[in-house]
């Protein structure tokens, strides 16, 4: 955990002159393995037919499933679902 600390304190210094490329700082990513990836908004997603996706939102999730109906956007497609009534025993929202 302390090389994660000092791997972000480092890109901090980094980032404390200007940030990246033009002057713009860098967006963090998350990788989550069981979902999608999170990134600091605002993003401009450019997709493979050459058209661009465009978000405002401070944190935005891309879908890596390819299940989600809003492309690239996550709309959490990616969890298992279970029809109700079949779900173990004692999962229930008034099991006790």
């Amino acid at each position: 955990m302390a090389d994660a600390d000092a791997e972000a304190e480092e890109g901090a210094e980094r980032g404390a002159g200007g940030g990246a490329e033009g002057g713009r700082d860098p967006r963090r990513v998350l990788v989550d393995p069981a979902g999608p990836v999170l990134v600091e908004g605002p993003v401009e997603v450019e997709l493979p037919d050459g058209s661009t996706a465009c978000s405002d939102r401070f944190m935005v999730a891309l879908c890596t499933c390819r299940r989600s109906r809003t492309q690239p956007w996550c709309d959490s497609s990616h969890r298992r679902r279970t029809p109700p009534g079949r779900g173990s025993p004692g999962s229930g929202p008034h099991s006790g």
